[in-house]
Parts: C-alpha cells; structure tokens; sequence
C-alpha cells in the first residue's frame, strides 16, 4: 500500500471572507485568520497594472481579498514557512487568480534574489504582533504572532527597501505598539497615516492601520479611524462594508 498517510497531514478547513467572494483553505488549529488581513487589504490603495508585495502572507488571505478588490493589481506573496507557501498556492489556484498571484518562499533576512528592492509599487504586511519572549497556545499561532529571528525594526526596514520611491508601505499592529513602529516609520518615510481600529464606540483601538510612503517628507496625520461594532456587538456599517462588501478603506 503506498501514497501519504492522510494522518500525518494537518486537518484543513475552507472559509469565506468578503461575502463569499474569497474561498481560504486554512489549518484547523494553530493560527486562523481573522480580520486583521481583511483590513490590511482594504487598506492598500493599489490600482489595477500595479505590482504589489505581500510579506509574510501566510496562506493567502490579504493577498487574495485585495485582488478581489483591484481587478488586474498584481501581487506577490513572500513566506517562509513551507507548509503555508504551499497552501497559499492552493488558495491560489482555488480563486482562479493564478495569473496574478504568485508566492514563493523566503526568508526577509535573507530574501530570495528574484525579489529586487524598489521594484514594488505597494508593499503590505501583518507582522508577528508579539515581541520575543511571548508564548502562544501552539507552534503554528506561534510562528504567527511571535516574532522570530525578524523584529519589527527588520520588517519595516525590509517593506521599505522593496518598495519604490513614491511607493506606499501599508502596516497592521497593535495599537499598544503603536511607539515602537513610528519610530522605526521615521526618518525613512513620511505622509504617516495612523488609522485606529476601534473596537466600540466607547471601546479603545486594539489595532491599528499604519501607511507611509517612501522618500516623502510630508508630516504624519492622526486619521478619525474606524468603529468596529456597534453597542449590541453587531457589525458597524462601514466595518461590515470591508468585511463583506469587500470596499477599500479612504485614509
């Protein structure tokens, strides 16, 4: 008898985000997406012909929501974890964006050759939300939220060396980080744009969107944000246009 034990694979689930218009094949345990990459998409104000990077894009969803919104954006997907560049690929393949969508494995310390700096017109990242030091519930939710050999000094350096002059870098963090990524943000990029995330009207921001753009001096501005719920915990109108209706988020 031969061929792959299927024990050995990890269980897989299939999930839908923006309004079903995205399929994402994803671990069943470990690190799951949430809404984070949603709105790291919606976020980047790429249009159709641009080239854009997704670094440290797991199995895909940021990528695949934001060509779902810019109809022929081009983007490529870098990850260094083998199992998830394969997924990614599959997911790939599953929302028929193949000739768009590409990913390849690679560390940010050490990029592959094929990535040359400046040539990105947009470069999106969700790094590891936690500084070294931090445990996790599993290996996998882990390698996703804790950062590794790469800090958060290392992925900005790198989102800033891949895209071009002009070129935006859009960020996701937690807003309580919100120091230490301006600061690595400053004196290498201006027109910073904080766009706090609010979890209720009278709730604080657990996250927040940080966008700036490359070789520009202009000043940072504090944006109003956006309110995640409303006070019986549903969805807040515009919140539920990016999570369903799939809308690009004006900062």
């Amino acid at each position: 008898m031969s061929g792959a034990d299927p024990a050995a694979e990890p269980a897989l689930t299939e999930d839908r985000l923006l309004g079903g218009r995205v399929r994402l094949r994803q671990p069943a345990e470990g690190y799951r997406v949430a809404i984070d990459p949603v709105f790291l998409a919606a976020a980047v104000p790429a249009e159709p012909h641009q080239l854009v990077l997704d670094v440290g894009c797991g199995a895909g969803a940021a990528m695949l929501c934001l060509a779902a919104r810019i109809p022929q954006c081009r983007i490529v997907g870098l990850e260094m974890r083998r199992n998830l560049v394969r997924l990614a690929g599959d997911n790939i393949i599953l929302n028929a964006m193949e000739t768009r969508i590409s990913v390849m494995i690679g560390d940010l310390l050490r990029p592959p050759p094929r990535l040359s700096p400046g040539a990105f017109d947009h470069v999106m990242a969700n790094p590891p939300y936690n500084e070294r030091g931090r445990t996790a519930t599993s290996t996998g939710r882990a390698e996703a939220t804790v950062e590794g050999d790469a800090d958060l000094a290392a992925w900005v350096r790198f989102a800033l060396a891949m895209v071009r002059p002009k070129g935006t870098v859009t960020l996701i963090h937690r807003a309580d980080r919100i120091d230490a990524l301006l600061a690595e943000v400053a004196g290498r990029a201006g027109e910073v744009v904080i766009f706090p995330l609010w979890a209720g009207e009278d709730r604080p921001a657990s996250r927040i969107l940080v966008r700036a753009r490359k070789q520009i001096a202009a000043p940072a501005r504090l944006a109003h944000g956006l309110v995640l719920h409303r006070p019986d915990g549903r969805l807040a109108d515009h919140a539920e246009a990016v999570l369903r209706e799939g809308k690009g988020l004006d900062l």
